[in-house]
């Protein structure tokens, strides 16, 4: 068995009430996040956070003809991340969508997220964001598409639900990819369980 991977997905300011494109309710990942990040150090396992990180003009902006408002753009405030999000001390942050004429809702799309997770010998990844109809499960299914097991945390996503809904579709099409939907103490204890604890 290899290691487990935490992934945080894009909880950065513009997707959190007040920011630019909010997720609702979607600080609150931050509480669950932060003990999956305390728990991943307790196992000294892997922790990458992913964040849009876009030009000015991305193709996925309204103004340039896209479906969204301008948000996440590289620089700016609205892209960092919340601020209450715990930064574990080793973890790896992985920009993508940087590229104008290019969406990308995967972390692992047109990044080294792939490369990072094997180098550290990583067979189980852990993902937990926003939102879940969008980045998490484009991230969730690329991952499932690479041949890692993939645990998405129950209390640990939120979703746009731009169609009521689709956020349980979301987490219906993860487990029928055979991705698992599993509770904050699950995940925690797998997490913790590279230093031995239980």
């Amino acid at each position: 068995m290899g290691r487990t991977a935490l992934i945080v997905v894009d909880v950065q300011r513009d997707f959190c009430p007040g920011g630019a494109l909010p997720v609702p309710a979607g600080d609150e990942v931050v509480g669950p996040i932060n003990e999956l990040v305390q728990a991943a150090e307790c196992g000294e396992q892997p922790v990458l956070y992913t964040r849009d990180w876009h030009p000015p003009d991305h193709c996925s902006f309204r103004s340039q003809g896209g479906q969204w408002p301008e948000h996440c753009v590289r620089e700016t405030p609205g892209a960092q991340f919340h601020p209450d999000l715990l930064l574990s001390r080793n973890g790896t942050v992985i920009s993508k969508a940087v590229d104008r004429d290019a969406e990308a809702y995967s972390g692992f799309q047109n990044t080294k997220l792939d490369e990072l997770l094997r180098g550290r010998a990583v067979s189980r990844v852990i993902v937990a964001g926003l939102a879940t109809d969008y980045c998490v499960k484009a991230t969730a299914l690329d991952a499932l598409a690479r041949g890692y097991e993939l645990w998405v945390v129950r209390e640990a996503v939120r979703g746009v639900d731009v169609h009521p809904g689709d956020s349980q579709r979301a987490l219906d099409e993860i487990r029928g990819k055979g991705g698992r939907v599993v509770g904050l103490e699950e995940a925690k204890a797998a997490l913790r369980q590279g230093a031995g604890m239980q």
